[in-house]
């Protein structure tokens, strides 16, 4: 059975960092692409960074470049988004996503086969 535990959210003020965590089971998990997602309340799933856990190539979503950054712990499974400089616009559940389909698009929402739960992130003024 294949799960994605999502960990590390909470509530920060403008500027600050938190780090979330994916840990991922039951699932061929090298040389694989796992993305992280966001969705903010009335608003469409956001594709924010995905990384190959083979090569380490990583992709972002241009609102979050050069404040974000994926990495992946192959020993642990565990793919991390380190989230600096936070803003209230980055307010969302995030959620970790992998099996992504032969040619799909990292930041295609519709193209990953599993998901985890998600974990808010709150961003206040």
């Amino acid at each position: 059975q294949v799960q994605l535990v999502e960990s590390g959210g909470g509530s920060v003020q403008a500027g600050g960092s938190l780090r979330l965590s994916c840990a991922v089971s039951g699932y061929t998990y090298s040389n694989n692409v796992v993305a992280w997602f966001r969705q903010a309340p009335g608003k469409e799933h956001e594709g924010v960074a995905g990384i190959n856990t083979g090569f380490g190539i990583t992709n972002y979503a241009d609102p979050v470049k050069g404040r974000f950054t994926i990495s992946r712990d192959n020993a642990k499974n565990t793919v991390y988004l380190q989230m600096n400089s936070l803003k209230p616009e980055d307010t969302a559940m995030y959620y970790c996503a992998a099996g992504l389909r032969t040619g799909g698009r990292w930041n295609s929402r519709g193209d990953y086969k599993y998901w985890g739960q998600g974990t808010q992130v709150t961003v206040s003024t």
